[in-house]
């Protein structure tokens, strides 16, 4: 079934989102996808419960019903409005990056955490993408140095045109991963490709970059390499935070503790699914 399967043309704004449910589209999505064809705001959702009686044009029909066709397909709504909610900032986003997470909130705050009492902390976030951590980082310490990384040319345009457009002095640099990095961090965090190759789960994550997500036969490939180099670019008492999958919080915390670090410790996500697991870099053991 396809989003044009109505027998007729949605007249009123109810009717259309009445119409984009009915061919299998979530209620929420249908509702952000229709203020989109609408020009209104993503956030303007009481609007259609006041409105639901006000005519919608052929062309906004035409508009919501390619936007449903897509998303039936599988596309992010994210990659579909253009933009994306992230720790309180309206972030664009498009195929070049992945869609933020809520869940990879959970690592920012963390991170916020444990540049409490530090003044101007250096921070690095490694696989920036759409800027997302950096930017959450930066704005909420308009005193830090917020460095942050990508191998991807596309994803770093993603997140240089974030960071100007929210006139946040983020510092964008092309490499892998901890290349050509300095030191000194006060914090180093990452949310790295961390699903397994040949995962399930890959299929119904087709519309995003395929670089972004698997690392590896166990998916801890990055998570490996970030772990070896990161104590080189830390400061005394540095942390670094890892995003991981929802069961890769022991192997991950195992790695750090062979690697040397001490404090080792998960986080749980809105889930209750420990999500991130870091731990503190001391130069004098």
């Amino acid at each position: 079934m396809t989003a044009t399967a109505a027998t007729t043309t949605p007249s009123t704004v109810a009717q259309a989102l009445a119409a984009a449910v009915a061919v299998g589209v979530d209620r929420l999505d249908a509702q952000l996808l229709l203020l989109h064809a609408l020009s209104r705001a993503p956030h303007d959702r009481a609007w259609l419960l006041a409105h639901d009686t006000d005519a919608i044009s052929d062309a906004a029909w035409s508009a919501l019903a390619a936007q449903l066709s897509r998303r039936l397909a599988g596309e992010p709504v994210a990659y579909l409005l253009g933009e994306k909610e992230f720790h309180g900032l309206g972030l664009q986003v498009d195929a070049r990056v992945l869609v933020p997470r809520p869940d990879t909130e959970t690592l920012v705050d963390w991170a916020l955490q444990c540049l409490e009492g530090r003044k101007a902390p250096r921070v690095l976030d490694l696989g920036t993408g759409s800027g997302a951590i950096a930017l959450a980082l930066q704005h909420a310490r308009p005193d830090a140095q917020v460095d942050a990384v990508d191998a991807s040319a596309d994803a770093l345009a993603v997140a240089q045109a974030n960071a100007q457009r929210l006139g946040l002095p983020v510092r964008l640099r092309q490499a892998h991963w901890l290349d050509g990095a300095a030191s000194g961090y006060a914090a180093i965090a990452s949310n790295p490709p961390y699903i397994a190759a040949g995962d399930p789960h890959l299929p119904a994550l087709q519309h995003e970059p395929l670089a972004a997500l698997v690392a590896g036969p166990d998916g801890l490939a990055d998570i490996r390499q970030i772990v070896q180099q990161a104590p080189a670019h830390l400061a005394d008492g540095g942390w670094l935070l890892l995003e991981h999958g929802h069961d890769q919080a022991l192997p991950v915390r195992q790695l750090l503790e062979a690697r040397g670090f001490s404090e080792v410790q998960s986080r749980d996500d809105l889930a209750g699914i420990q999500r991130c697991s870091g731990g503190i870099w001391r130069t004098v053991k």
